[in-house]
């Protein structure tokens, strides 16, 4: 008779498994990516109207805006989730 014994897992407070380190690390900067782009959208269309930008131009200077906030904020969310594994 063979007597296999597997790895510890990780478990939660209601008995379901904890996800891996790499899953919070993807779940942070998504969630990063996703207050960064809120926040993005608003600074950015402030910034952008404040210095008389209309039409292409304006979606254009918003949506840069928007992805380099929300690339920048997932960055440090997930920095801070890799810290917390």
């Amino acid at each position: 008779m063979h007597c296999l014994t597997a790895m510890p897992v990780a478990v939660g407070p209601y008995g379901q498994q904890q996800p891996a380190c790499i899953d919070r690390i993807k779940m942070g900067f998504m969630m990063g990516f996703a207050v960064g782009m809120a926040a993005g959208a608003m600074f950015g269309t402030f910034s952008c109207l404040r210095v008389g930008m209309r039409g292409r131009e304006l979606m254009g200077g918003v949506g840069k805006t928007m992805m380099q906030s929300g690339g920048t904020f997932g960055t440090f969310m997930s920095i801070g989730m890799g810290i917390r594994c």
